[in-house]
């Protein structure tokens, strides 16, 4: 009843975290424009985005309405989350923007889009993706090996996908062209749940 004392039932995420007193996060995710050829790519983009909006956190992406960006996006919509897409220009002329975002920022260049996307943010995730992914992530990962910012940095590693980079990162440790410490700067789980409660921290 009214007078029990208890949170009434709030629907959304963000609302519930703030009457909790619950820290809310924003996580920016990369990941790609392809859905990939493996299923589980998609599926373990899906629990991303639900499990984000489900902790009350808010998602920062590309902006994108396709591939695992669109699964991504969609799937933290539908439980209710907020996203922010940040996009170029001429990849929304290209029709490839998600237009039901809580919010969409249009920038002009990629780089403009990776900085903003960082500024929006308090952590780093990558799940699979190509080249743009690649990009993003190391460009986020370069700032914390120079010290320009400190925000933890997250590779989720579904279906041994990474195996190889995360085995180039090794060798570039082994043969001195990366320091211990940075290359301990990138965590690294198979496990959605297990790596969002590490970039939560």
């Amino acid at each position: 009843g009214r007078g029990s004392g208890r949170l009434p039932q709030i629907a959304h995420p963000a609302v519930r975290a703030f009457m909790t007193g619950a820290p809310a996060r924003a996580i920016c995710v990369f990941c790609g424009s392809s859905p990939g050829e493996n299923p589980l790519h998609a599926e373990v983009a899906h629990v991303v985005g639900s499990e984000i909006a489900r902790r009350g956190w808010t998602l920062v992406y590309g902006g994108g309405s396709v591939g695992l960006m669109g699964i991504l996006a969609d799937a933290a919509l539908e439980a209710g989350g907020r996203v922010i897409g940040v996009i170029p220009r001429f990849l929304y002329e290209w029709e490839v923007g998600h237009d039901g975002l809580t919010e969409l920022e249009i920038v002009e260049t990629l780089t403009e889009r990776k900085v903003r996307m960082g500024d929006l943010s308090d952590a780093f995730l990558s799940l699979p993706g190509g080249i743009g992914t690649m990009d993003e992530l190391f460009e986020a990962l370069s700032w914390a090996q120079l010290g320009l910012e400190t925000k933890p940095n997250g590779l989720l590693n579904v279906s041994g996908y990474y195996d190889g980079l995360i085995a180039f990162l090794d060798r570039a440790t082994a043969e001195g062209f990366m320091k211990p410490t940075h290359r301990g700067l990138l965590h690294v789980s198979a496990d959605p749940q297990a790596l969002l409660d590490t970039l939560g921290k």
